[in-house]
Parts: C-alpha cells; structure tokens; sequence
C-alpha cells in the first residue's frame, strides 16, 4: 500500500521505508492573484511591429526606442489574452481575424545589451472556447521583471 511502512530486518538495523505512489505529478500550485484593488499598477511599455519583432538594435540606445509605442498600466498577473485585448484596442492591424501576436520581453543582459525573448503566441480572435495554452500565460508565470519592455509582433 502506498505510504505504509514497511517492516525491516531488525538484524540488519536500518530505518523503515516509504513506498511512494507513482502516477502523474501533481499540478502546478494555483498562482497567487493579485488584489487590483490595492495593488499599483506597473508602467508596461509596449512597442508593436506589423510582419515581426523588433530587433535588439532598435532598443539600443535610450530615448531612441521604436515609435509605434503604447504605455499600459497593468499588473503581473495580467494574461497574455489580456494584452491581446489591449493591443487590439490600439493597433487596427491586431483586429484582422486572422492575425497572430507574438509576444517578447525586451531587457538588458548582465552587459547591458538589450535581449529580445520571445514567450508566447495568441491570435487576435482568441478561436472561440478552444483558447490556446498562451493565452492564460501571465507576466509573472513568464519571469517579467518590472522595467521590461514587451514587443509584440502582429502577425
């Protein structure tokens, strides 16, 4: 039975061992909401690009960064459906029924080039019930770090 002891040869000493229950892992902890209603929203800068990313050279010098930018107040447990939604309000590109976005994080490296990562796709129209598994992505299951820019690439 699984998580009974079981009996040891005295002669040999020795402490009792657990049998483990094998079968799927367990899942993942729920993520920890946060209360919007008391917690201040972050500045998320927002940069789009129709047909794909922006490079890590259009972020490389500050106060130079790229012009189609939107600035966002949101919070780390903001979805990457949530964003969709929010870019489509602004870029008339990302309402096509057919259009994909790609979402990036864009940070500097220990060095202080800018990385542009990319961490996950949704389409504009979000197919119905059958979301796609980005869509329930939020910031933080994605390693945001406040100060991050997001690129997104409307496709």
């Amino acid at each position: 039975m699984a998580g009974v002891a079981e009996p040891q040869n005295r002669q040999g000493g020795g402490r009792p061992h657990h049998l483990q229950a094998r079968g799927p892992p367990p899942p993942p902890p729920p993520r920890a909401l946060i209360d919007r209603e008391k917690t201040c929203p972050l500045l998320l800068r927002v940069f789009t690009k129709v047909g794909g990313h922006h490079t890590k050279e259009d972020f490389a010098t500050r106060g130079k960064e790229p012009k189609k930018e939107v600035q966002i107040y949101t919070w780390k447990d903001a979805t990457l459906r949530e964003l969709t939604d929010l870019v489509k309000e602004v870029a008339p590109e990302a309402r096509r029924r057919d259009a994909k976005l790609s979402f990036a994080f864009v940070y500097p490296d220990k060095n202080g080039r800018f990385i542009v990562r990319q961490v996950g796709t949704t389409h504009s129209q979000g197919m119905g019930n059958a979301r796609r598994q980005d869509d329930h992505k939020a910031l933080s299951d994605l390693s945001f770090q406040i100060g991050d820019y997001l690129d997104v690439a409307i496709l």
